[in-house]
C-alpha cells in the first residue's frame, strides 16, 4: 500500500482537496439556505440539482476528455466549480442555488471521471486494486475532514464559501504538476437497461432505492439538522457519523458476503437499518442516540451499494462488467435526483421526523422486493470477491475495483455447491439464469 501511495500521492492528493470543497459546500447550503429562510421543498430542489449535474456530467464528461485531453478538461471543470463556489453567497436565490448545483454537479462528474481514468492507468495490474481501494478510503476521509473544517466556521459568513474554492484551486497543482503522463481514455461500454434488468431484476431495483437512500442521507442531513435545531458542529458531527459507520462496516459486510448469499446480507441489512429507522422515526431521541442512528444507517448504506454491483457481477463475464457497471450507476444516478425532492416534500408534511421516514419507507421496500426474488431463483455462483466501492465513484473506478477482485468458490450454500464434484469429473456447472422458466418478472 505504501508503495502504491508513493507512486500515487499527488492524484491522491488533489482528491483528498477535491472531497474536502465538495463536502464543505454540500453540508454548508443546506445550513446556509435554512437559514436564508428556504423552504424544505425549495432546499431539497437544490440538493437534487447537483445529483442531475452528476448523472448529465457522467454522460457527457467522457466524450469531453477524448476530444480535448484530460488536462484540459481537468482545468476547465475545475475553475468552472472554483468560480460557482464563490458565487453562491453573492447569488442568494434558491432557484439560482439550483443551476449553480448542477453545474458543480457536471463539473465534479467529470473531474471524477478523469482522475480515475488517470489513477487506474498509472496502476500496474499487480496494484491496480490497492490503488482504487485507497481512492475510495481517500474520498471519504476527505467527506469527513470537511465536516470538521464546517464545524470550525460561520455558515452565515463568506469565508465558508471562499475556503472551499481555494481547495478546489489548489487541489489541481498536484496533479497537473505531476509527471506522470495523462493516459488514453476508452469509453466504456453499456447494456441496454431491458437486458440488464433480465440479467439482475434485484440489483436494478436495488440500485435505484439505494440513490434515493444515498442522496437523502447525505444531501438533506444538514437541513434536517438545521430544522432540528441542532448547531453547526453537531450537523457536522452527525454527517460525519455517516461516512465514518461506511467505512468501519465496509470491509466485515464483504467479508460475509464472500462466503454465503448475498442476498441474505442485503437483506439483513435492510432489515436492520429499517429498525433503527423506525426507533429514529417514532420516538424523540437525544443527540447521541441519533450520532448511533447515523453510524448505523451510514453503515448500510456504503456496504449496500457495494454488494448490489457485486451481486450484478455474478452473473456476469468479467467482460460484461464495465458494461453492467455503467448502467447501474446510472439507475443508481437517477434515483438519487429523487432522493432529496421526496425527503424535501416529506418533511415539509410531517416535520423534521420526514428525513427518516422516506429512507425508511426505502428500506422497507428493499427487503420486500428482496425477500420475493429470494423466492423466485436459486443463488448465484459466485465469480469474483467483494470491493468496496463509493457511491461517488464513476464506471471506470468501479469496474477497474471490482475486476482486481480475487476469484473465489461457489457459495457454499448455493446449488453450485456441487462444483467440486463436477470439476472431478471435468465437467463445467452452468451458472444458473437469472429467470428460471415460468418466472416472467
Amino acid at each position: 500500500m505504501l508503495k502504491v501511495f508513493v507512486h500515487a500521492w499527488p492524484l491522491l492528493t488533489g482528491v483528498l482537496l477535491l472531497m474536502v470543497g465538495n463536502g464543505v459546500q454540500g453540508s454548508l447550503l443546506g445550513i446556509r439556505g435554512t437559514l436564508e429562510a428556504f423552504s424544505t421543498l425549495e432546499l431539497s430542489v437544490v440538493m437534487s440539482a447537483y445529483f442531475l449535474g452528476f448523472l448529465i456530467g457522467s454522460r457527457l464528461a467522457p466524450g469531453m476528455i477524448r476530444r480535448v485531453g484530460h488536462v484540459r478538461v481537468f482545468a476547465a471543470l475545475g475553475s468552472l466549480i472554483s468560480a460557482v463556489l464563490v458565487l453562491y453567497p453573492m447569488l442568494v436565490e434558491w432557484q439560482i442555488w439550483a443551476l449553480m448545483r448542477v453545474i458543480i454537479g457536471f463539473g465534479f462528474a467529470g473531474i471524477y471521471i478523469t482522475a480515475e481514468s488517470w489513477l487506474n492507468n498509472t496502476a500496474t495490474n499487480e496494484t491496480r486494486g490497492q490503488a482504487l481501494s485507497l481512492y475510495m478510503i481517500v474520498q471519504m476521509l476527505g467527506i469527513v475532514a470537511s465536516q470538521a473544517l464546517l464545524a470550525a466556521g460561520d455558515p452565515f459568513g463568506y469565508d465558508m464559501f471562499l475556503i472551499p474554492s481555494v481547495l478546489v484551486s489548489l487541489a489541481f497543482l498536484p496533479i497537473l504538476l505531476a509527471d506522470s503522463p495523462a493516459p488514453t481514455f476508452d469509453s466504456t461500454a453499456r447494456l441496454g437497461f431491458r437486458e440488464l434488468f433480465q440479467i439482475s431484476p434485484l440489483g436494478c431495483v436495488g440500485m435505484l432505492i439505494s440513490g434515493g437512500v444515498f442522496s437523502a442521507m447525505f444531501g438533506m442531513a444538514a437541513v434536517w439538522g438545521t430544522l432540528s435545531l441542532l448547531s453547526v458542529k453537531q450537523i457536522a458531527l452527525f454527517t460525519s457519523a455517516l461516512y465514518v459507520g461506511g467505512l468501519l462496516l465496509q470491509y466485515p459486510v464483504g467479508w460475509f458476503s464472500d462466503r454465503i448469499d448475498r442476498r441474505k446480507i442485503m437483506l439483513w441489512l435492510a432489515v436492520a437499518a429499517s429498525v433503527v429507522l423506525l426507533v429514529a422515526t417514532v420516538f424523540a431521541l437525544p443527540f447521541w442516540a441519533h450520532l448511533i442512528v447515523a453510524a448505523l444507517l451510514g453503515g448500510v448504506t456504503y456496504p449496500m451499494y457495494s454488494l448490489l454491483i457485486a451481486y450484478t457481477n455474478d452473473f456476469l463475464s468479467k467482460e460484461q462488467m464495465a458494461a453492467a457497471s455503467a448502467g447501474l450507476i446510472f439507475l443508481n444516478g437517477f434515483g438519487a435526483i429523487f432522493g432529496p425532492l421526496v425527503t424535501g416534500w416529506l418533511m415539509g408534511v410531517v416535520g423534521t421526523r420526514g428525513f427518516f421516514l422516506f429512507i425508511l419507507l426505502l428500506y422497507a421496500a428493499q427487503v420486500g422486493y428482496t425477500v420475493w426474488r429470494m423466492g423466485r431463483r436459486a443463488a448465484p455462483s459466485v465469480t469474483g470477491g467483494f470491493r468496496g466501492v463509493a457511491p461517488t465513484a464513476s464506471s471506470l473506478a468501479t469496474v477497474a475495483v471490482l475486476e482486481s477482485a480475487p476469484e473465489i468458490g461457489p457459495s457454499p450454500e448455493t446449488p453450485e455447491a456441487a462444483a467440486e464434484a463436477a470439476e472431478a469429473l471435468a465437467i463445467q456447472p452452468a451458472a444458473p439464469a437469472e429467470n428460471p422458466p415460468g418466472d416472467k418478472a
